[in-house]
């Protein structure tokens, strides 16, 4: 095999032969480049693995071609490759694992089977679902995991971001924990790089919206009329329709148990799914409590107020669950999926189209709080397993801090009046 100073003189004036030939570097040993027939010429680096002699064969990689690096670049590149063999690399068996490597899809259907849904809540494994399916695997799915870097995270994150920052962030920490979940148990290659880490999320900040009692009494008034007469609705004056009914006819109507579950939402505290998905097996009648198997925080016991009780002493008995669905009786029953039109035509009516359902659960505690009834107390109506998660709702508990202030101004005020 002739061995030749290779640079940019002395590969112009190579020459193709009959067959195939090899040339090698005189001053870098294990570069060289191989010259076919054709005039087609490529770059490569040879090498022994591992601790290398001559019981260990050789393996040669190719770096690219003659048209695409020029002899310097490819010294360049050869030199960094020979030099990650004499630290124990293998840059052929990195390459050969990288084409071999999962796609990104690979990494997020072994996270979904093997970790979100063995050991984590049903809804928390849904959701993952949908970010990986809605966000991820249309932008990334398709590509090797290994390919995949920090800017490529960043770019999917700034464009989700720009109409839904606070999404944006929870595709962030998904896509982290599944190549956390893929590293950890070698599915990757060793020192493969989390492209999810380090990003930097959007601000975000804590909804707060806790109704009023003028928001409460209308919204009492609502969900009456709307399981009683009716809602009354308009219909579109942009679309014309031979058949609209007349207006004593146009109303809108809810069944007991959608009014009922809205009526417990608001006496309860509760999650939607914790009533939605009760079963009637949950609720001891003589002690007042719902004792929930599998709630967002585990086990949970809830203690029932009397109006809450009275919703469900008055509530008929359909099927296995408290709240029936379309399915309550039958066989296969299953639980109502939720509450979304009731609830859109009750908020229209009663005039809080920015109230959402979870709100119900903030306006439960902050009334709790706004009574001086203390935050251990919310924390236990509520299920909460860590204190600071009640404390959100420290600021509404206004009265032991205006009892001190009261006390101490008062002293002061004695103070400065003589007494």
């Amino acid at each position: 095999m002739p061995v030749i100073k290779i640079n940019r003189r002395s590969v112009i004036a190579l020459k193709p032969n009959h067959g195939a030939t090899t040339y090698y570097d005189e001053a870098l040993t294990g570069f060289g480049l191989r010259l076919r027939p054709t005039g087609a010429a490529s770059w490569f680096i040879e090498y022994r693995p591992g601790a290398g002699g001559r019981g260990v064969a050789k393996r040669r990689m190719v770096i690219g071609t003659l048209a695409t690096l020029s002899p310097e670049k490819a010294r360049e590149a050869a030199e960094k490759l020979l030099a990650s063999v004499k630290l124990g690399g293998d840059p052929a068996a990195d390459r050969k694992a990288a084409r071999e490597a999962e796609t990104v899809n690979d990494v997020l259907d072994s996270y979904i089977s093997q970790h979100a849904k063995p050991h984590l809540k049903e809804a928390s494994a849904n959701l993952l679902g949908i970010y990986f399916d809605k966000h991820i695997r249309p932008a990334l799915g398709g590509r090797k995991s290994t390919s995949i870097a920090k800017p490529d995270v960043a770019r999917l994150h700034r464009t989700i971001g720009r109409k839904h920052p606070v999404t944006a962030n929870r595709v962030v920490v998904a896509l982290k924990a599944a190549y956390n979940f893929a590293i950890g148990h070698g599915s990757l290659p060793e020192g493969t790089k989390n492209p999810a880490a380090g990003i930097e999320l959007f601000d975000e900040k804590s909804r707060e919206r806790y109704l009023t009692v003028e928001e409460l009494r209308r919204l009492g008034e609502a969900i009456e009329e709307a399981e009683t007469v009716g809602i009354p609705w308009e219909p579109d004056p942009h679309r014309k329709s031979k058949h609209a009914p007349r207006p004593e006819n146009r109303r809108v109507k809810i069944d007991q148990h959608a009014a009922a579950a809205l009526r417990l939402l608001l006496f309860t505290g509760c999650r939607l799914r914790e009533i939605l998905h009760l079963r009637w097996s949950e609720y001891d009648v003589e002690r007042g409590l719902l004792f929930l198997p599998d709630s967002k925080s585990g086990q949970k016991t809830v203690v029932l107020s009397a109006p809450a009780t009275a919703i469900l002493t008055d509530l008929p008995r359909l099927g296995v669950y408290v709240i029936a669905s379309e399915s309550s009786g039958e066989k296969d029953e299953k639980p109502r999926a939720d509450l979304n039109r009731p609830w859109r035509a009750i908020r229209k009516r009663a005039g809080l189209d920015d109230v959402h359902l979870h709100d119900l659960r903030h306006s439960f505690a902050s009334i709790g709080a706004g009574s001086g009834l203390g935050l251990p107390i919310i924390g236990k109506l509520l299920g909460h397993t860590q204190p600071s998660t009640t404390q959100r709702y420290a600021h509404l508990d206004a009265d032991p801090v205006r009892r001190a202030a009261d006390i101490i101004a008062g002293k002061i005020a004695d103070a400065m009046n003589g007494k």
